[in-house]
């Protein structure tokens, strides 16, 4: 990290224990952030994992931390899985075209700066009021408990 990266973190950390606001439990709004009892190599196995075991298709997988250590910048363990399932996704497209933009589904395992790491997913509650999609209640609601269970499986939580 750089003195002016580490300068604004430090800011950013001061203002936010300020406000009486602990930085590493923060999510952001319309993220659902689940521990995890794993590094976050192994929480993203076993993600990719269970995944795959449910017929998910894995698009790619994202070690932002390999890509910023290739432009000689750190980043705290940092991972993110794109996957989806065209079945599911398309029901979602058909009652909202612009939820194509947040698909397919993503998960980021993160390393919070206390060292704990974390596993986060766009709610789809959120998903569905910011593309004020009417209708497809019930697939929204398989969506949210499926990605419910695959974060439970892959945090041990």
């Amino acid at each position: 990290m750089n003195k002016t990266t580490s300068k604004i973190a430090s800011l950013c950390a001061g203002a936010l224990a300020l406000i009486g606001v602990n930085s590493a439990a923060v999510a952001q709004d319309g993220m659902i952030a689940v521990p995890s009892s794993h590094d976050v190599a192994t929480t993203m196995d076993k993600l990719e994992s269970v995944l795959k075991s449910k017929g998910m298709t894995i698009m790619a997988r994202v070690d932002h931390t390999a890509n910023a250590a290739n432009v000689d910048l750190e980043l705290r363990p940092t991972q993110l899985l794109i996957f989806g399932n065209p079945k599911v996704g398309t029901q979602l497209m058909q009652c909202s075209q612009s939820i194509a933009i947040d698909l397919p589904l993503k998960m980021l395992a993160y390393q919070a700066e206390d060292g704990q790491v974390f596993l986060a997913y766009n709610d789809p509650a959120y998903l569905k009021a910011r593309h004020a999609t009417q209708g497809c209640d019930a697939v929204f609601e398989t969506v949210s408990g499926a990605l419910g269970n695959f974060a439970k499986a892959a945090t041990g939580s």
